[in-house]
């Protein structure tokens, strides 16, 4: 067991009759970060949370917290706390009793929870309701108390499922901030899952992205979204273009290629590629128009634009071929491309990736 872990995943399987909901994983969590199990419905992240938690046991493997084999130990007895999508607060009991209620069961003296709640209660910035119930509070109100109750046993490590999902827009954003801040604060091992790319790359550490009972990368945010390793990691988090190209030469992490517009150009690839057909990742925001398009550059025409606030999102067409490019809006008249011209164009060549078919 590795010191600087809190978790460590091995060969862990799942099955529900013939479905294989997980398929041999194998990772690691580090001591006080946040990590993120990224996914789609159906990945297998949720069925890997319930695991850590003590919900589900695992077919073959085995599951490790600071070095102890979790896999025969009950839920009561892991020193890892969940927080649930519902929040799952007693509606009869205040805040206080809430926070409270773990406490009691762990047979802590009624000073000490007194403090504990108080310190915690705090902490989320709820000491002001504390003597409410949880009907008189609205969602992210909830979320926090959830939160304090979780957190007030001192928990090794904290699971976290989904539990942004049900608050609006702007409220999802601030409560971002405030996990992120908490976890800092507490140095807590968080583990969070979603399958919300945005709040992964937001406050994760380190991310597992999850697809067909398998992980299929591991790594920071800019990893993940800068390097993908495949297309199904490329095509899930973010938005990208896919094109089809053709490999001349691959070595040492690098391709040359030739792409249907007419470049030859080298760029990164994850993996060593055979010379032939291949995919290049091109996102968005990587691809240059206009005057700022420069060098290696092919004509294409605008077929279609999307003003979005900060950004003009537009839709290109170049040797029958639709791509999408993002342009940010840096003046008060934004991007101001008209539909229907021809526009120079280019891509961030250190930026593609190339993917195997």
């Amino acid at each position: 067991m590795n010191q600087q872990n809190a978790i460590e995943v091995v060969g862990v399987s799942k099955h529900f009759g013939t479905f294989r909901a997980l398929k041999s994983i194998s990772f690691e969590i580090r001591n006080n970060e946040f990590f993120t199990m990224l996914g789609p419905s159906g990945c297998g992240k949720t069925t890997l949370l319930r695991m850590l938690a003590g919900f589900e046991n695992p077919n073959e493997g085995t599951i490790l917290l600071k070095g102890r084999n979790l896999v025969d130990v009950p839920p009561h007895k892991r020193r890892v706390n969940t927080v649930f999508q519902s929040y799952a607060l007693f509606p009869h009991m205040t805040l206080e009793q809430n926070v409270a209620f773990g406490l009691e069961n762990l047979g802590w003296d009624k000073s000490r929870i007194r403090n504990r709640v108080g310190e915690m209660l705090e902490r989320v910035h709820m000491s002001d309701f504390a003597r409410r119930k949880p009907a008189q509070l609205s969602g992210g109100q909830r979320q926090r108390v959830a939160l304090a109750r979780a957190l007030a046993p001192e928990p090794e490590v904290l699971l976290l499922d989904e539990p942004l999902s049900a608050l609006d827009l702007k409220l999802r954003q601030a409560m971002r901030n405030e996990l992120r801040n908490l976890q800092r604060d507490t140095g807590i091992t968080f583990v969070f899952v979603t399958h919300d790319q945005e709040e992964a790359l937001d406050m994760s550490d380190r991310i597992a992205v999850l697809g067909d009972g398998e992980v299929q990368q591991l790594g920071s945010p800019t990893q993940i979204y800068e390097e993908p390793v495949n297309r199904f990691v490329a095509d899930f988090v973010g938005e990208t273009n896919f094109v089809e190209i053709e490999v001349l030469e691959s070595r040492d992490g690098w391709a040359t290629i030739r792409t249907p517009f007419g470049q030859v150009m080298t760029v990164p690839t994850p993996g060593q590629v055979q010379p032939g057909m291949a995919t290049l990742s091109v996102r968005p925001e990587k691809i240059n128009l206009g005057n700022q398009a420069q060098g290696n550059t092919f004509n294409a025409t605008v077929i279609g634009k999307n003003y979005m606030g900060g950004y003009t999102h537009y839709i290109l067409e170049a040797n029958g071929i639709e791509f999408r490019a993002s342009r940010r809006n840096a003046s008060r008249e934004g991007d101001t491309i008209p539909v229907n011209s021809t526009v120079s164009v280019d891509f961030v060549q250190a930026a593609v990736r190339v993917l195997a078919s």
